[in-house]
């Protein structure tokens, strides 16, 4: 802070005598916390006042600047601490509207999805404009081409497709990971395009202290963030 570094009576310069004040209060090894509070401060300005030159004083301005540093710098780590409540609190707000959706399946994105014992599956297929003919290819979890389906002509935008889980004889096939692709002319150019699907929220879970609200999904190894989800389902 300006002002000062003028030497007390001590032979310490005060920025000298500051850094010996923040040696006193080194982090706890319990807590491994380490403030200098408002006290310290005044602590350290009333030596200054009393210690100083009285033929060169520390000017008003000079005190009035250190002052008001402090000051700032006290409201800010006020303020982050508020603002640590805060996120805390809308954390654990998302979570318990989160946990609403347990049971009930969400639209991620992703081509990888789940299917379910004697049961299909369903994708959103996202469309910049529209096409004549959109194809869409299921593939197992090795890759493996099961289905091609011709849907026709969609408009842009979001699209419903469906599956039923039969293969291309219309066998049923078993339950498990399956990938859907779309793809179609677009301007003459065979493209792909994006897909969503659904899947089933087992749990909810807070994030590690980032804020996040995660969703534990059925068939999924890895949580997804709630602020991911495009769309809730049936249950």
């Amino acid at each position: 802070m300006a002002g000062i570094d003028n030497v007390g009576q001590s032979g310490l310069s005060y920025v000298d005598q500051l850094k010996a004040l923040q040696d006193q209060k080194k982090p706890n090894e319990t807590t491994g916390k380490q403030d200098l509070k408002q006290e310290d401060f005044l602590s350290l300005l009333t030596k200054q006042l009393s210690q100083q030159d009285p033929f060169k004083p520390v000017s008003n301005d000079q005190m009035i600047a250190q002052m008001a540093s402090f000051a700032t710098v006290d409201g800010i780590g006020k303020m982050n601490t508020q603002f640590e409540s805060l996120n805390s609190a809308m954390t654990s707000n998302q979570a318990l509207q989160a946990s609403s959706l347990v049971g009930r399946d969400v639209l991620v994105p992703g081509a990888a999805g789940v299917k379910k014992d004697d049961a299909g599956m369903a994708a959103m297929v996202k469309l910049p404009s529209s096409v004549e003919n959109l194809f869409v290819r299921i593939e197992d979890e090795m890759g493996q081409l099961v289905r091609t389906m011709d849907v026709g002509a969609k408009p842009a935008g979001d699209n419903r497709v469906e599956w039923d889980g039969k293969d291309q004889n219309g066998n049923p096939l078993p339950a498990g990971k399956y990938k859907v692709k779309a793809a179609g002319l677009l301007d003459g150019t065979s493209t792909e395009f994006g897909v969503s699907t659904y899947a089933n929220v087992n749990s909810v879970l807070l994030g590690k202290g980032d804020g996040n609200v995660l969703l534990n999904l059925a068939g999924f190894t890895s949580p997804v963030k709630l602020a991911e989800v495009l769309e809730v389902g049936k249950a």
